[in-house]
């Protein structure tokens, strides 16, 4: 076999998880420095599939874990972008660049606080991180959470590991308003107490279940939770835990099951309808966690969170069409929105479609003209136009 067909074939294994296969490509001479048309190498590939013992493996073999792709993503940045924290503790031992930024300027930070994940959020505070890093769109993590997020259980603890790491909740977006201002604007008073550092006290349950789970002992924070729940059975937020550890056990038909549970108790309680699209999510079924989102955006068709998470998602996919015609409900809710704008001019530009992808970022320069990033993204569409 030539050097390129053991190259390629060394990122389709990655891509699968044969780790044996892995293991004979290495051994016969693959190298984990080649790049396929995307710019992935093996490492990324395994990566964007949470083969968590083949990175290891990958990592153990000299991949570079600060590579970059031709969209500039890094395997470290990736890992926590898709909240894959095993993998993203691998990248950290291996080396990453705790400072480096994705194309829009974001650390490993920001996108795990935008898309709800807690635990790469706590890895990421823990390895050193800066916490304060603002990105190219002008938002910090703690900005993100706020803004990107519901004010839910999940994004409270999220922002309360922010706050406790130091984040700065007075710094300002690119509109002048700081997070606190922000939580206060969407109505998330859970959040602004936790801003105000005035947390709220938990239960005594789930704050002994919480502490075990920060040192990832998940099953006994389910065993603590499961007698809260012979105390309080429809206690929500006990539901919540629960299903949040056996996600982070993989375990997640038990974890879909625990937050449908809680939709049946309360069933105007659209948070936990984010809960069962993630935890499909990370089970690899993008056609049930899609049709949660949509249930969510039925009854709130107004809001704007669970259209965003669903929009994000459908950009992950790359399936940038679907990911437009969300953008544009999103943007007629809230035409302002320069993020809004500029995600849509992204998947136009993916889908090779130059000219709307102008027109929608020069919607963002409109509502936001003096940000570098719309006006470069105006440029180098217009270069590809020729």
């Amino acid at each position: 076999m030539d050097s390129l067909s053991l190259n390629t074939k060394l990122i389709e294994a990655s891509e699968q998880g044969e780790l044996a296969f892995v293991e004979k490509l290495l051994n016969e001479g693959a190298s984990v420095d080649y790049k396929d048309a995307a710019g992935r190498t093996a490492l990324m590939a395994a990566t964007q599939n949470n083969q968590i013992a083949i990175a290891k493996r990958l990592i153990e073999a000299g991949s570079d874990v600060n590579t970059r792709d031709i969209t500039q993503l890094s395997p470290f940045i990736c890992s926590a972008a898709n909240g894959f924290y095993e993998i993203l503790r691998l990248m950290i031992a291996g080396g990453a660049d705790l400072k480096s930024v994705n194309r829009f300027g974001g650390t490993a930070l920001l996108p795990s606080s935008e898309k709800g994940y807690l635990k790469t959020v706590e890895v990421c505070i823990d390895a050193g991180v800066p916490v304060n890093h603002v990105n190219n769109l002008g938002w910090s993590a703690l900005l993100e959470a706020v803004i990107l997020g519901n004010g839910g259980r999940l994004y409270s603890d999220i922002i309360e590991a922010l706050v406790h790491a130091g984040a700065d909740v007075h710094l300002p977006d690119r509109d002048g308003l700081s997070s606190l201002q922000r939580a206060e604007e969407n109505g998330q008073y859970k959040v602004v107490k936790i801003l105000e550092q005035n947390f709220p006290e938990n239960n005594e349950y789930v704050m002994q279940a919480k502490a075990l789970a920060n040192n990832d002992q998940y099953e006994e924070a389910i065993s603590i939770i499961n007698r809260a729940l012979e105390v309080d059975t429809d206690n929500l937020d006990f539901i919540y835990y629960k299903g949040y550890f056996l996600q982070e056990l993989k375990r997640y038909e038990e974890a879909l099951q625990c937050y449908e549970s809680a939709i049946y108790i309360d069933s105007a309680n659209l948070e936990f309808y984010f809960y069962t699209a993630n935890c499909l999510r990370l089970w690899k079924k993008p056609e049930e966690a899609l049709q949660e989102y949509d249930k969510a955006c039925k009854l709130a068709p107004n809001e704007t969170f669970y259209r965003y998470h669903k929009s994000n998602y459908l950009r992950e996919l790359g399936r940038h069409e679907e990911a437009v015609v969300e953008m544009n409900k999103l943007l007629a809710i809230q035409p302002n929105r320069y993020d809004f704008s500029f995600h849509k001019a992204n998947s136009l530009r993916s889908l090779g479609k130059h000219n709307e992808a102008i027109e929608a970022i020069e919607n963002a320069i409109k509502n936001d003209p003096s940000n570098p990033l719309y006006h470069s993204h105006k440029k180098q569409s217009l270069e590809l136009l020729g």
